[in-house]
Order: C-alpha cells, then structure tokens, then sequence
C-alpha cells in the first residue's frame, strides 16, 4: 500500500481543467521529485494531495483511505508540508517554529508538553540544528530556516512530507545540506515529494520523477529524464552528461 497515491487524477479549479490523467504513487523511504517548467500546474497538484483543493476527478489516498473522507487534522498528521523558506513574520525562536509542528497533534488550543518539546528538539538535533534553538527564527539563514521547517515538518511525525523547491533561493552550501537531509528522510523510512526546477536534484537524491508538462509520466529517474524527454519538457535541446566523479549533469546541447 502506497503512503500517498493519486489515482486517474484531474486537477484545476472549477470548470478550469490544469492537468489530467496523473497517476502517482509516493512509497515509504523514497524521495520523488517533482519537475515541469512554470506554470504547468505542480502547485495546484501539490495543493490537490494536501487536500487544500478537491480534485476535478479522480482519488487521493493516504494509506489507502480516501483524502476526501479525513478531516484536516487527521490529513496534518498524516502528511506535512515544507514551503519554500521565508523570512516570517514574528520573531518565534527556532524552538518555537518546530513545535507548531505539533498543532495537529494536540488541537488548536492545546498546549505543548514536555514530550512535545522532546519531539521537536529531537527534529532540530536530526537535522544537525539543535543550537539553534532559542535563536529568532527571522535572524538566521535562508539554509538554516529550510532546515528549521524540515524539523517543523518532521515534529508532526507524519510519514509523508512534501516539500515545494525547497532549496530555491539559497547558495550552494545550503542547497547541498538540504538535498542531504532530503535523501537521510527517505533512509529513515518517510516517503518523500520534492518540486524542484534543477534535474540536477533529481538525479542526486530521487529514486523516481513525476514530469508535469505536456502530459504527465512517472517512473525511475533514468528511465524519465532523458535528454528528449528533458528537451520536450523545456522546449530546449538539452543533453545529460556524466562528470569525471560520476554526478550527472544537465547542459544546453552545444555547450561547450
């Protein structure tokens, strides 16, 4: 049984159809990466699995039980979501940030425990981030905030998280510590969805894509992100190249 599915599924709003005919099943201790130029819909999808927006047709299912039927409590603890990291708006510590990710758990006027806490200090050391605790969560870095929402996300000890380009916008450094911890939550047995525009990231951390654009195909990554497939993607002739260590590379045909 898959931890997340989507089962001949159309996504849009109102009478206004996005994208159909997507099948995708999301396994635990996988990582799959979701990829398609702006505009074609991966943020309705993503919306879709979360229950955020109802399918035109179709079915989702967490653990096999139909998404539509769970309340939003019962889909929170069940499946979490990383946005992109931003700034905030109040000055919450670290600490603080995380154990929100408890809300789902406790009820919206409950207050965290101690075993709580544990959780969420638990989520910041997994993550390597533990001395950031009592820091302001608006006054650390673009890496250290993704990684603080990661943790926040694994608070709510759901087994599946879904995570929208989660390392846009940050240097080099930072988006390798993030693919790390990406790939490290799939070792711990989470099933994990990640958008992102960089192939590159696919072909790091994925065991399978999902390709939204011109249609919708799923598979392994190999099997997927050909360098046809990539050129239809993005209406550019792109080739896939290994470097001298072996990482593969995605590259404008002729370049030098």
């Amino acid at each position: 049984m898959s931890a997340l599915a989507a089962e001949d599924l159309t996504i849009g709003y109102g009478a206004t159809t996005v994208a159909a005919g997507i099948d995708l099943a999301l396994e635990a201790g996988t990582v799959t990466c979701l990829l398609g130029p702006n505009g074609v819909g991966k943020t309705t999808l993503f919306k879709t699995l979360l229950g955020l927006i109802p399918p035109l047709a179709g079915t989702v299912r967490v653990g096999g039980e139909a998404l539509s039927r769970l309340r939003p409590t019962a889909v929170a603890r069940r499946v979490a979501y990383v946005p992109q990291a931003y700034p905030g708006d109040f000055a919450y510590s670290v600490l603080d940030l995380v154990v929100m990710g408890r809300t789902a758990a406790l009820g919206a006027f409950a207050t965290p425990g101690r075993a709580d806490l544990d959780i969420a200090l638990r989520a910041l050391d997994t993550l390597g981030i533990a001395a950031l605790a009592e820091r302001d969560s608006t006054r650390i870095s673009g890496g250290q905030r993704q990684l603080a929402l990661i943790a926040r996300a694994l608070a709510q000890q759901a087994g599946v998280v879904v995570m929208d380009e989660p390392t846009a916008s940050l240097d080099l450094g930072n988006r390798l510590r993030v693919l790390d911890r990406i790939r490290a939550l799939a070792a711990d047995g989470l099933a994990v969805l990640v958008s992102t525009h960089e192939p590159e990231h696919a072909f790091a951390v994925a065991d399978r894509v999902a390709v939204l654009g011109s249609g919708f195909e799923t598979g392994p990554v190999d099997a997927v992100l050909t360098p046809d497939r990539l050129t239809r993607l993005y209406g550019v002739a792109l080739t896939v190249e290994r470097t001298p260590t072996g990482r593969r590379v995605v590259s404008p045909v002729g370049q030098a």
